[in-house]
Parts: C-alpha cells; sequence; structure tokens
C-alpha cells in the first residue's frame, strides 16, 4: 500500500524542499481565498459577471507577458533573489487588497489593477521555483516532487474556494484578503531560508551577459531543435485546445442536468478532486521511466473521459426538468470528471518533469517561463474553441466531438514523434 500512495521521499531528502512544500502549500490557500474574495466583490460591487470574467482577462495578460520574460530573468540573476523578490512584490499586491477592503475604497479599477499587479509577479514567481526544484531534490525524485507539489495545489483548489466562500460571508472580504497576507508570509519565509542558487552557465558561457527579448528568444530557439521538451508544450497544447471542458460546465450542470449553481460546483470539485486523487495515489505511477508514452496515455484518457462526458450529457438532454435519471446523470458525469481531473494531474507530472529534467539548467527559467504560458493560455483557447461550438453543436455533441480529437491528436503527434514514446528518465534527452 505504501508504494501505491504519494512519495515522500523529497520531503525527507531535502529539508529545503520541504520548507518550501510546506511554505507554498498555505501560500496556494492562501492565493484561492483571494481570488475568491475579489470575485465576489467585484459581482457585489457591479452586479456584472462580464466584470467578474474581466478578472482574468487582467491576469492573464500580465501573466503571460513576465511568465517569458520572468524567466529570462531567473536563468541570468540569483533564483533565491528573484523569488524572494517577485514573492515580496506578490505579497504586497495582496496586502493593498486587503487595504483597500479595510478602508472601504470599493473601486473597481484598482482591483483590477492590483490583481494584474500579483499576476506580473506570480508570472516571474512561478517560472523561478519551478526552476529551482531540480537543484533541492535531484532528477531522481523530480517526478515525486512535481507529484507532492500537484497534490498541494489540488487540495488548495479545492479547500480555498469553500474557504473562501465561508470566510466573506462570515468575517468579510478585509479579513479573508488578511488571511492570505499572513499565510504568504510562510512562503516567503521558506524562499529566505534557501541557499543562493545561481544559474549553472558551465554549459553555455556566452549566456551570462543576454538578456530582453534575445534571452527570451534563445529559450524559443532550444524548443526548436530539442523533440522531446518540444513534445511536452505540444501535447498539452493539443489536450486543452480540443477537451477543455470548463466553459461549458454552467450549461451543463444548471441547464441540461437541472441541478442550478450547486450541480455546476459538483462538477468543478470533480476535476479537482481527480487531481487530488493522483496526488494521493501518485506512488502508483512516479516510478515511471517511460515518462513519453505516460504522457500519451494519460493525455488519451484525458480525451477519452471528456468524450464519455459529452456523451452523459448527450443522453441526459432530452431528459424532463424532474426526472430521477438526471440524478444519476450528474454522478456519471462527476465520475468522467475525476477520472479526466486525474489523467490531466498525470500528464503535469510527467510533461513538468521531462522539462526540468532535460533541459540545460541555464535554460531552465526560460522554459518554465514558456510552461506558464502554455499552462494559463492553453485552457483559454481551450475555453473559447469548446464555447464557440457549443453554439452550433450543442454542448454534448461538443465534448464527444473534442474528446475525439484529443484522442486522434495525441496519436497523430507519436506518429509524427515515435521517439517520445521511447524516452527514458535514466537517459533524460531533449
Amino acid at each position: 500500500m505504501p508504494r501505491l500512495l504519494v512519495d515522500l521521499a523529497p520531503l525527507e531528502a531535502s529539508p529545503a524542499y520541504r520548507r518550501l512544500w510546506l511554505g507554498n502549500a498555505l501560500a496556494f490557500v492562501g492565493t484561492q481565498l483571494t481570488l475568491v474574495a475579489v470575485s465576489l466583490e467585484v459581482f457585489a460591487l457591479t452586479d456584472s459577471s462580464f466584470a467578474v470574467g474581466m478578472l482574468g482577462l487582467a491576469a492573464l495578460i500580465p501573466s503571460v507577458v513576465a511568465g517569458l520574460y520572468g524567466g529570462a530573468v531567473a536563468d541570468r540573476h540569483d533564483r533565491r533573489t528573484v523569488a524572494l523578490a517577485s514573492g515580496a512584490v506578490m505579497w504586497a499586491a495582496t496586502a493593498l487588497i486587503a487595504a483597500h477592503a479595510w478602508a472601504g475604497v470599493e473601486s473597481v479599477g484598482v482591483l483590477y489593477g492590483l490583481v494584474a499587479l500579483h499576476s506580473a509577479a506570480s508570472g516571474i514567481n512561478q517560472p523561478t521555483r519551478g526552476a529551482i526544484i531540480p537543484a533541492l531534490v535531484g532528477p531522481a525524485l523530480l517526478p515525486a516532487a512535481n507529484a507532492l507539489n500537484m497534490l498541494t495545489f489540488s487540495t488548495a483548489m479545492m479547500a480555498g474556494p469553500l474557504l473562501g466562500g465561508v470566510l466573506v460571508a462570515s468575517v468579510g472580504y478585509a479579513w479573508t484578503y488578511t488571511v492570505d497576507v499572513v499565510t504568504f508570509l510562510a512562503a516567503l519565509w521558506a524562499v529566505w531560508r534557501l541557499p543562493s542558487l545561481p544559474p549553472d552557465r558551465s554549459a553555455a558561457p556566452d549566456d551570462v551577459g543576454r538578456g530582453g527579448l534575445s534571452s527570451v528568444l534563445d529559450g524559443f530557439r532550444f524548443l526548436g531543435t530539442r523533440p522531446n521538451v518540444r513534445m511536452t508544450f505540444v501535447a498539452d497544447i493539443v489536450a486543452m485546445a480540443t477537451a477543455f471542458p470548463r466553459a461549458l460546465l454552467p450549461a451543463v450542470g444548471g441547464t441540461i442536468l437541472g441541478g442550478g449553481e450547486a450541480a455546476v460546483g459538483v462538477l468543478l470539485a470533480s476535476m479537482a478532486a481527480g487531481t487530488f486523487l493522483a496526488g494521493l495515489f501518485s506512488g502508483t505511477f512516479t516510478r515511471v521511466h517511460r515518462q513519453g508514452r505516460g504522457v500519451a496515455v494519460a493525455i488519451a484518457a484525458w480525451g477519452l473521459s471528456v468524450a464519455a462526458f459529452g456523451a452523459v450529457v448527450l443522453w441526459a438532454a432530452p431528459l424532463p426538468d424532474g426526472d430521477p435519471r438526471l440524478g444519476s446523470a450528474l454522478a456519471a458525469c462527476a465520475a468522467c470528471l475525476v477520472v479526466a481531473g486525474a489523467a490531466d494531474s498525470v500528464s503535469a507530472v510527467f510533461r513538468t518533469t521531462i522539462l526540468q529534467s532535460a533541459t540545460p539548467d541555464h535554460l531552465q527559467g526560460r522554459l518554465q517561463g514558456v510552461f506558464v504560458v502554455v499552462v494559463a493560455g492553453g485552457p483559454r483557447v481551450g475555453e473559447m474553441i469548446q464555447g464557440t461550438a457549443s453554439a452550433a453543436l450543442g454542448e454534448g455533441a461538443t465534448l464527444v466531438l473534442g474528446g475525439v480529437l484529443c484522442v486522434a491528436g495525441i496519436a497523430l503527434l507519436m506518429r509524427v514523434q515515435p521517439g517520445f514514446l521511447h524516452y527514458d528518465a535514466r537517459r533524460p534527452t531533449p
């Protein structure tokens, strides 16, 4: 049984990683509290779902721009310093959001600006932390470390929204933001305790003085000549662009299944639950060496799960409101999304590990920056495609078609680049 559960070896082997993991666990929950509270506050101030949606735009653009340039910064400077400075800006942005609430300012424009600032700092912080982890745990423990990170993230995704709603309802916005201000100090403390972590430029001494756009382009040039690393991005883009179902969940849960907001919440929580279960039982796959094959299988499972979800929706669509079979349909849909969330988590662990293991240290930050952009942008593209297609095909048919296209897409990618299926973690080749 212990070999099935999450591997705790990275926590035992590296005190620095253990402190970072614990600090991030608290910070992830606090960040989710703030995200939920900001959304609720903007809606309370505007009574507009469009205004709430614009929060996503305010966060996405700075995250994409800062993610690309932040990775270049992490490859030129001490990564402990970069992580500490960007984390301090994130903390300051949250503190200002809390101060905004305590002062009773009630300005949507100020909230947009502070969310954008927080997102920009996060765009620098995320690739830097991703580049730090290999130096703390070593190549052999990278899969287990990434699974542990996924476990804390999924826990925060489940607990954060629930706690955020409860706290806003019980103690208000100001105290909810203040909880995040306090918990984020744990992450800053963990980074403060890290040793100096300058990038290793011995493999590319000419890269020392490069910066700005040319440095970012060097990362893309590396991707152009390294098929295994490149495939970790392309495969995820295919999975998210064809079969990311989140945009359709309100219509499916609230209208087709007739469960209203509660049903939508169940469907959203189901994907997070799948991610959590994959992390909890990550001992079943973190010891796999053929990680390229693992990515392909996981993405195919993601596509099949989304297609099965769509098939249930097609079956349930003609049922009248109040039909008892709608309850069974909701349960079946939730089960499909649990499997989909687990499959996506497995894919993410393998893709992250391949990226970290097969990328030279002096390029880690830049490639992690591209990873942040893909992770942030891929689902947004998928939501746009799925939402547009559903207007013509309906939700059920769109989900089935998207799942089928996902499976076909990953099969085509593996046919075009069969070497990815033979990628072996014991001999990482980019």
